[in-house]
């Protein structure tokens, strides 16, 4: 099994080299067709013809598109992906500065579409053939219709502004230092030992996480309400019923670890799908992500960072559908090779 996960692994991280690639190719031309001029962006406003054209020629602009792209391979490869324009640092450092904020905001989320769907999935499944069927299946239907974004103001309306029960902005509150550790807000308070901080960093992140929550735990319920529905026309549910065993016995020893599987599939799906999503929703609640990052970089026509950020959040998602790939071979036999 072992040998299984570890060559499907690196099956995958082969085929990524490509995606990277190409994605990174795309990219890069697709930015460099926008109306604008990274070396005259980077020059005071009083800057010469002159001058902006030696800046043009010290970044390489004014080569073929092809060895541009080249020269900014070569430098990604070695961890330079230029200097952002607007803030006159590294984009790279700038992106590894954000992306754990984001990377902790995404897992908090995904802890909460996890135990709703699975939770709304067993409900749905529950109530078939009641009155209360029609009641819940319309409930999950109006939460998928609901996007993360309107989420994201309806919890920050009632719970931040109404009634003021939580904060809405940043990440931690004023005053309160910021520890750098691990560069993870949550796991740095604890490592420090400021559980105030760690207190005000769950705060902050109760109405964004569940925000997002929220609007990726319905198409959760759904797929698990519909797996179990495939999974009791099957034969071993009849011979366990024959066997005396009770519903909850059957549902929790035999159905729900086989219906579990393809709703796995699609956690992880979505689990990629929610971490690019970040974006609005940090943008709403002030939070100092990658996504507000990729915001301001757009904003301001910054080049480099857009390519940094698009690029990372392209090698997350890959990294995440490898990982759960992998976790889907190892919970199921039948793929494992022999």
């Amino acid at each position: 099994m072992t040998a299984t996960v570890v060559t499907l692994i690196a099956r995958r991280l082969l085929a990524a080299i490509p995606i990277l690639l190409i994605v990174s190719a795309l990219l890069f031309c697709v930015l460099r067709l926008l109306p604008v001029d990274p070396a005259a962006m980077s020059l005071p406003p009083n800057a010469t013809i002159a001058e902006i054209q030696d800046k043009r020629r010290e970044m390489g602009l004014d080569r073929p598109l092809v060895e541009q792209y080249a020269i900014w391979l070569r430098g990604a490869l070695h961890g330079d992906f230029g200097q952002s324009i607007q803030f006159r640092r590294d984009a790279g450092s700038l992106v590894a500065a954000t992306l754990p904020a984001t990377a902790q905001l995404a897992l908090a989320a995904m802890v909460i579409a996890g135990v709703l769907g699975f939770g709304g999935g067993l409900v749905l499944f529950r109530v078939r053939g009641t009155l209360f069927e029609p009641v819940v299946d319309l409930a999950s239907v109006l939460l998928l219709s609901i996007p993360e974004f309107l989420w994201g103001l309806i919890l920050l309306f009632v719970f931040g502004v109404v009634l003021r029960l939580l904060p809405f902005t940043g990440q931690l509150a004023p005053g309160l230092p910021l520890p750098h550790v691990t560069g993870f807000l949550l796991i740095d308070s604890l490592l420090v030992g400021h559980f105030d901080i760690f207190a005000s960093a769950c705060l902050h992140l109760i109405l964004p996480a569940l925000a997002l929550g929220l609007a990726f735990s319905p198409t959760t319920m759904r797929v698990l309400r519909s797996s179990l529905f495939d999974v009791y026309h099957e034969d071993y549910i009849t011979q366990a019923r024959l066997r005396g065993l009770s519903e909850r016995q059957i549902l929790v020893r035999h159905a729900l670890k086989n219906a579990v599987l393809p709703t796995l599939t699609l956690a992880g799906v979505q689990f990629g799908i929610l971490f690019s999503g970040t974006l609005l929703v940090e943008v709403i609640y002030s939070y100092p992500g990658m996504g507000n990052l990729m915001v301001d970089a757009v904003r301001n026509a910054d080049l480099p960072l857009i390519q940094a950020i698009g690029l990372t959040y392209c090698v997350m998602v890959l990294l995440i559908n490898t990982t759960v790939d992998s976790l889907y071979v190892v919970l199921n036999p039948k793929l494992r090779i022999r």
